[in-house]
């Protein structure tokens, strides 16, 4: 972790060194040393050339050496070769924090990998922070500082922006300005050797400027920590985050432009999920919201009055408002009167607020006021197509929107429909500080995120559970596995790890003859289960080597040999054992599958759905990050869409829920204990009114 002085010689340094700057303009040194001066910039500038000549009027330095001591920042814009020896005699002065522009580093193949480590390395033994290599640099408006490559510029705004990508620094740049919308802090992060997006949200989460975080992201390196820092952030700020690189083609090429390896996007779309962080859909959406919760307050509750001069965008708006998180309730009694006295009786005074194509500024302004002092309604969206009358009074509309958020504690967005039209109407909203969007989608969507993060920080603190487990016995078993060469656990083997943990399983008796499995079938109890016993077979099922509800020792005995005779013939090279005699688990039950894989950016990753096709076939699976709160077992099962099954739809059995929550949060606590698995199954778990319990088990070890 870097200490807050270290970050504040970057954003807000008093003396700023560039090294490589020269009298060439076309120099990126050199460049960096005129944005700082065209931004305005008052610290002191030192460029450091080996000529020693002259930049834009700025005495230079022929050597770092030669630099004032405890300056605050350096840019280095050298070569890949020259950066180390550059770095190494700047924290000898010592310099607290670099930017380095030079590309040629890990995005380049194995030799600039390996320089860009010994460059991570130097840093961490020294104490120097370092943004970068391969970016752009960073802006902090509110010092009036440009220490970037970027000759456009930013005016002063709340937004905080990150990024991976150089280009798409200069796109969110290109747009702020379009849009008249400034920043806060922006910064490139390039590939990220040194300072990540943990170090980044860490700042901007107590920086008293910034009121959202926005960033693009290819890869997080220590996904944990991440996780950690995030959580914290957005309770206290919205964290909007674009990430790409989630299909194999675009993981491959993320790769190639940062030099890292991406993760599953599973567990990207858990870790965002479970910090709090709001994930933009693509660029577009990025800025939308980006700018949508810059200038409007957080509504207190999901209901959205939707006020429009046209049936067809406010039916749109409410289909996109229902498939989301929103709510299109009905105005109030007295709402609905206020508006029987100045809207035509053919208008619409439910919600949508269809004050029909004969609307004008003055039917606008008195609808927005009659929903926006309803406590119904939390959120207004204001829809206008150019029509009838409201064509001559587009602008009009724009004023009254703008004088009605004056005194509104609610967040109002608009939607102004057509081209040229309602052009400058929309300029003046933006100018307002009202968002307007083109279409009703993109406006639902950012009164959805708005929502989304009011109850992110409203909710209730998460309850860590922790249940009593044997550690030492679960790390001797997989210890001894280990030793053995075994990579794989299974059946008896399996199971004596799952004791360790008080998972619920079935008793089980391994029989290597059919008079011994009716031996255990009668101490155990019919009805019984009979499954081959194979360290070689996991997938017994799908074999035909499982039977299942046996009554009788003549039906066990017939099953017995037909289950042996069907793994010799199938499985010709498995060493079989017998077969296992587990009891049956609970009467009117369904077959859950609960899981974890190891995921290489974020740890264990546990996954729930329930058995058969549900999940292989449908891919109805929730997934969450481990170590588990009780919130994240409960949400995991209600997000299935298969969910209602378990709660007995259609006169079906509802479940005890409980009992598969306690066994997702064992599970977890396996996962983060227990290193040295790299997967588990537990498939299937047989829950019931009555409880659960672990039928079959595997897991794979590291």
């Amino acid at each position: 972790m870097h200490s807050y002085s270290s970050l504040e010689a970057l954003f807000e340094p008093a003396s700023i060194a560039i090294i490589g700057a020269t009298s060439d303009p076309a120099d990126p040194g050199s460049i960096v040393a005129a944005n700082l001066l065209n931004s305005g910039y008052k610290g002191k500038i030192f460029p450091v050339n080996a000529e020693g000549e002259e930049v834009l009027g700025i005495k230079a330095f022929s050597s770092i050496s030669m630099i004032p001591r405890f300056t605050d920042l350096a840019v280095i814009c050298l070569s890949p070769a020259e950066v180390l020896g550059a770095v190494e005699m700047l924290a000898e002065l010592p310099v607290r924090a670099a930017i380095v522009t030079s590309s040629g580093f890990g995005e380049t193949g194995r030799e600039g990998y390996m320089l860009e480590q010994h460059l991570a390395k130097m840093a961490k033994n020294t104490g120097m922070i370092i943004l970068g290599p391969n970016c752009l640099g960073l802006m902090n408006p509110s010092l009036a500082l440009n220490a970037s490559l970027s000759v456009d510029y930013t005016k002063k705004g709340n937004i905080a922006f990150f990024s991976q990508s150089g280009a798409l620094c200069n796109t969110a740049l290109d747009w702020a300005n379009s849009e008249g919308v400034g920043f806060s802090k922006f910064i490139s992060l390039g590939n990220k050797a040194v300072l990540s997006e943990s170090t980044m949200l860490r700042y901007l989460a107590n920086d008293p400027d910034t009121k959202v975080i926005v960033g693009y992201c290819e890869t997080l390196e220590d996904g944990q920590d991440f996780l950690r820092v995030a959580y914290d952030t957005t309770c206290k700020k919205p964290v909007i985050l674009l990430r790409a690189g989630g299909t194999s083609s675009g993981a491959k090429a993320a790769s190639a432009h940062s030099g890292a390896l991406t993760g599953a996007t599973c567990a990207y779309n858990a870790a965002f999920r479970q910090a709090g962080v709001l994930q933009a859909v693509d660029i577009e959406d990025m800025f939308n919201l980006a700018h949508a919760f810059s200038c409007q307050p957080l509504p207190n509750g999901p209901s959205v009055a939707i006020v429009t001069n046209s049936g067809g965008p406010g039916i749109i708006a409410a289909d996109m408002c229902e498939k989301g998180s929103l709510t299109v309730s009905c105005p109030s009694n007295s709402t609905i009167d206020e508006m029987k006295s100045f809207l035509k009786p053919y208008a619409s005074l439910y919600n949508p607020v269809d004050m029909i194509g004969d609307a004008t500024a003055e039917t606008y302004a008195k609808t927005l006021k009659a929903v926006i002092e309803d406590d119904v309604f939390d959120s207004v969206l204001v829809i206008l197509t150019p029509v009838a009358k409201v064509a001559a009074e587009v602008e009009k509309v724009a004023e009254v929107i703008l004088a009605a958020a004056q005194s509104s504690p609610k967040p109002i967005v608009a939607c102004f429909m057509g081209g040229h039209s309602v052009s400058g109407a929309r300029a003046l909203l933006r100018d307002g500080g009202i968002p307007c969007y083109d279409f009703p989608e993109a406006a639902v969507r950012s009164l959805d995120a708005l929502t989304h993060c009011h109850r992110w920080q409203s909710k209730d603190w998460p309850i860590e559970v922790c249940f009593r487990r044997d550690i030492a016995k679960a790390q001797s078993i997989v210890a001894n596995s280990r030793r053995i060469g075994l990579m794989e656990l299974v059946e008896l083997d399996a199971q004596y790890l799952a004791s360790a943990y008080e998972l619920p399983v079935p008793e089980t008796v391994l029989a290597r003859t059919s008079n011994q499995a009716a031996k255990a079938a009668k101490r155990i109890g019919y009805p019984v289960v009979l499954k081959i016993a194979s360290p070689q077979i996991s997938r017994k099922d799908e074999l035909g080597l499982i039977a299942t509800n046996l009554n009788t020792p003549q039906e066990l005995r017939r099953a017995f040999l037909e289950i042996t005779s069907r793994a010799a013939r199938r499985c010709k090279d498995a060493y079989i054992t017998g077969c296992l005699v587990q009891a049956m688990g609970p009467k009117d039950s369904h077959e859950v599958v609960i899981s974890f894989r190891r995921d290489a950016q974020f740890g264990p990753l546990i996954s729930f759905s329930l058995g058969g096709i549900h999940a292989d076939m449908l891919g109805d699976v929730s997934s969450r990050l481990a170590p588990l709160a009780l919130n994240d077992a409960q949400e995991m099962i209600r997000e299935v869409k298969a969910y209602p099954i378990l709660r007995g739809a259609r006169a079906g059995t509802a479940i005890d829920l409980g009992c598969l929550e306690d066994i997702l949060l064992m599970v977890s606590q396996m996962a983060s204990d227990l290193p040295e698995i790299q997967e588990a199954e537990f498939s299937p778990v047989i829950a019931g009114p009555d409880g659960a319990v672990v039928a079959n088990m595997r897991m794979t070890i590291g």
